[in-house]
Order: structure tokens, then sequence, then C-alpha cells
């Protein structure tokens, strides 16, 4: 049973951050779509924009990879015989990035969404609308930190 709810953490660290960043990428995607039908040429000014609340779906899968690997999934023999509250941990240790990587994606998209309607009106801002995106990355990585530290000091 520990095993089991060891695997749930992992799933609730991939899936709920990959849901994030997919609607933070819609979110970001419609604003860059309906600006790029008015002037095609500022694609590459907008990528980076689009691209930004991807990450914490690769944040979330990390931690998702790192549980397999403490509990020998990958690159080893796995240990079905953890405990009920050490496979709790596991899904606790999961928390920070699967809710951090949530929210922050979903809000990140809307900010970039803002720097593309900026950009769109004007193309020399595009660092300042990176550096406000990026401004919602760094909650992000505090979650994926957390996670990290959490699941590094679970004893197997």
């Amino acid at each position: 049973m520990g095993f089991t709810l060891a695997i749930v953490g992992a799933a609730i660290a991939a899936i709920l951050s990959g849901i994030g960043s997919a609607i933070g990428i819609m979110i970001a995607g419609r604003a860059a779509a309906g600006s790029l039908s008015e002037d095609p040429t500022k694609f590459g000014k907008f990528l980076p924009l689009v691209a930004l609340p991807g990450t914490q779906g690769i944040y979330g899968f990390i931690i998702g990879f790192l549980i397999f690997l403490k509990l020998g999934i990958i690159g080893g023999t796995p240990n079905e015989t953890i405990s009920v509250s050490r496979g709790l941990q596991y899904i606790f240790a999961a928390m920070p990035i699967a809710f951090a990587g949530l929210f922050s994606a979903i809000y990140q998209g809307k900010v970039c969404a803002s720097g593309i309607n900026l950009v769109s009106k004007q193309p020399t801002e595009t660092g300042k609308a990176l550096t406000m995106g990026g401004l919602v990355e760094f909650y992000a990585i505090l979650g994926l930190l957390i996670s990290i530290f959490f699941v590094l000091f679970i004893t197997p």
C-alpha cells in the first residue's frame, strides 16, 4: 500500500503541474495567435512568452522522476515493501510542486499573455515582458526546491 501511495505522489506532481502548464500555454498561445494574425513577423518574440508557462510541467516531471528513483523503479530494484507512512511522505513531498506548478503556470500564462499584448504594440519591450513572466516562475522554482528537499530527505 505504501508503494502505491508513493507512486500516487509522483503522479500528483506530474499531473497537476502538467495541467497548469497546459492551461498557461493555452492562455499565452491564444494571445499570441491573435497578435500573429495581425503581424506574423513577431513569432520569434512571442515564442518564449508562450513557452514559459511550460516549465512547471517539467518541474513536476522532475519530482515524479526523483520519486521513481528513490523507489527503485528506475535504475534499481523496486522497493515495494515501504510502509504506508513512508508512502504518505512521498505524497506530501510532491505537494509543493504540484500546487505551485498548477497555479503559477496558470497565472504565468496570464502574465505572458499581457506581455504578448505589450510586445505586439511595443516590439522593443520583449525583455520587460519576459522579466514579468519570470517573476512568476520564481514561485514555481521554490515549490520545486521544497519538493526536492522533501524527497531527498525521505529515508528508504
